[in-house]
Formats: C-alpha cells, structure tokens, sequence
C-alpha cells in the first residue's frame, strides 16, 4: 500500500515512517503542507496521514482539498489536539480517524490496517496467485504446505507482481511503484531487489516464477497447474 505521511517533526516522522516501512508499505514522508499537496495531485495513494500544525498548509486544509476533488482514500489526522470539539472539526473535513500524539506505533499500524479495508481499491487481505498465498497483514507466503514471512522490501515487490501476473512489469514501472518520492534508486537498484526476492523465494521452490524479459523487465510466471 502506498501511504502519503506528512509530518513536520522528525522525531515523530523517522520513527513512524520506519514502522510503516518494516510493516511492508511504499511511504512519501513530506514535512510540509505545500509538499503534501503537490504529492496529492501528482499520485494515487491508499491512504494518507496528515499532522494537524504543519507549515505551509495545515492538516485539516489539506484534507478538505483532497476530499473536494472527489478522492476516496481513507485519511488518518494526527495530532495533540484532544479535545472532542478538535475531533469532530477533523471528522467533519473528511478524516476516517483521528489518532491523538504521542503516537504508539502498535496503536498506529493497528489502525492503519483496519483503514486499509475502507479503501476503494482494498480487494481483501489475501492475494493468491495459481496455489501461492500472500498474507497482506502479515507479510507471509504459503504454498504446498511452506510457509515463509518476508521482510518489508521483499513483501512489497512481490505483491506488486502478484497483483499483475503474467504482464511484462518495466523497470521503470517497478521504481514508480516501489521506490518512495524523492529517492533516487541508482541504475542496477530494480535487479539487486528482484535477485533477493529470487533468494528467498528459492527456500520453498518458487525463484523460477520470476522471468527476466531481457532489456525490459520482468513478469510473475507461475507453472500451469
């Protein structure tokens, strides 16, 4: 899931946007509300998380915006306003909830999930593909009795290729899906993350699933069972 965190502290953005990270997600961290903006337009996100206080344009701005242009994608507010009256002015703008700081990560992720099954695109917590199973929650495969749980890198490529099998994914595509904005993954980045998905999907014999289209991409093969 592709998630847009805009927080302006970053001894409260780094640890958020790690946790997500470790939890499987694509993360935009942006510390302004004009940034957080511009992201808006330019991609789709499943959900986005939105400080109250930010520089630039608040939290409550930016959500009154993103719902006037007709977008569906649940939206979490953070902040240390705590009073009910503050609640219902967030709800009122568009927020699905609303999450009072400190922030406790278990809390976070907790409701980060149960957001992620209001969204537009969610299509359940499962994805299978012939006779493999990706567990979205828990970022674990099965297959033939096997099971393996992938780390959050891992997870993220090969659920981006399970929820396009068969199609020719361009290593482009791959770094526009994948990487998070404002990163510049360098020329061989696509390879290095495809070979260690190869390496552990080999531990329950799925490496040969991933075909190289050589000068283009790659593509989810599954044998025909």
């Amino acid at each position: 899931m592709r998630i847009l965190l805009v927080e302006d502290d970053p001894e409260q953005q780094e640890p958020l946007h790690a946790a997500l990270t470790r939890s499987g997600h694509v993360v935009d961290a942006v510390s302004d509300g004009i940034t957080a903006r511009w992201l808006m337009g330019e991609k789709e996100y499943e959900l986005l998380i939105f400080d109250w206080m930010l520089p630039g344009e608040d939290g409550i701005s930016l959500c009154q915006s993103y719902r006037q242009a007709g977008k569906a994608a649940p939206i979490l507010i953070l902040t240390a306003k705590d009073t009910i009256a503050n609640k219902i002015i967030g709800l009122d703008a568009g927020a699905d909830d609303y999450l009072v700081k400190p922030v406790d990560i278990e809390e976070l992720l907790a409701r980060v999930r149960a957001l992620r099954r209001r969204s537009p695109q969610w299509l359940g917590d499962k994805l299978r593909v012939s006779d493999l199973v990706l567990y979205l929650d828990t970022m674990r495969i099965e297959r033939d009795n096997l099971s393996l749980k992938l780390s959050g890198r891992d997870f993220q490529l090969l659920e981006y290729l399970m929820r396009h099998p068969q199609q020719i994914l361009t290593h482009d595509q791959i770094e526009q899906a994948l990487w998070e904005w404002g990163t510049e993954p360098e020329s061989n980045a696509v390879t290095s993350r495809v070979k260690r998905l190869r390496q552990r999907l080999r531990e329950i014999g799925l490496d040969t699933w991933i075909k190289t289209v050589y000068g283009i991409g790659y593509r989810l093969e599954p044998p025909e069972i």
